[in-house]
């Protein structure tokens, strides 16, 4: 595995602040540049204390392991590259998040079912599929069908800004947009119908 050169990513802050995290070498990942990350984490601010974090489409595990080191209670990454699954255990080995991390190799929407047998409840949610493939309408479709969301779980999905999250896509609420060149960032709310 290498460093991909192409993007500094560190932990920005918490227990593993200023750990440098290796991505796979090629244009596979997309790893979140760090500014746009920390951005993320200062609007989600309190949420992540604590926190039962999903990272779908895990690419280096930066972003759960970010939540991991803020304060989130458990992250479970999952990729289904094997290049991305050797970075992600190598950037939990690095900051030592083992106890708190468990890594699933498998398609990011099969592993959803998988995770509602295991009885597995989160409330923040990071999903960063590849660009313009359709996977964010049918991942957040999934995380419905599969009642793996606590009420009020944030979602936070890195989109193309060619990609539009449907306004009625049954129980979620799009609270927050950025825009970062071409990758917009949204933050969205789940409520469980009553």
């Amino acid at each position: 595995i290498y460093i991909n050169r192409g993007i500094m990513m560190r932990i920005i802050t918490g227990l593993a602040k200023g750990i440098r995290l290796k991505a796979p070498k090629g244009m596979d990942t997309r790893p979140t540049a760090d500014r746009v990350k920390e951005s993320m984490f200062n609007i989600l601010g309190g949420i992540v204390d604590d926190a039962k974090v999903l990272d779908l489409f895990g690419g280096t595990g930066n972003l759960g392991l970010e939540a991991l080191s803020r304060g989130a209670n458990k992250a479970i990454f999952i990729d289904q590259n094997q290049n991305s699954i050797t970075a992600i255990k190598e950037n939990i080995n690095l900051t030592k998040m083992n106890q708190k991390a468990i890594v699933y190799k498998m398609d990011s929407l099969v592993a959803l079912s998988r995770l509602a047998r295991e009885h597995y409840k989160f409330n923040l949610v990071f999903c960063d599929p590849p660009y313009n493939k359709g996977l964010v309408e049918k991942s957040l479709l999934k995380l419905v069908e599969n009642d793996i969301l606590e009420d009020e779980a944030i979602i936070v999905v890195e989109h193309s800004k060619h990609e539009f999250i449907p306004n009625e896509l049954l129980n979620y609420e799009v609270r927050r947009s950025e825009k970062y060149g071409e990758t917009i960032v949204s933050f969205i709310l789940y409520k469980i119908s009553k």
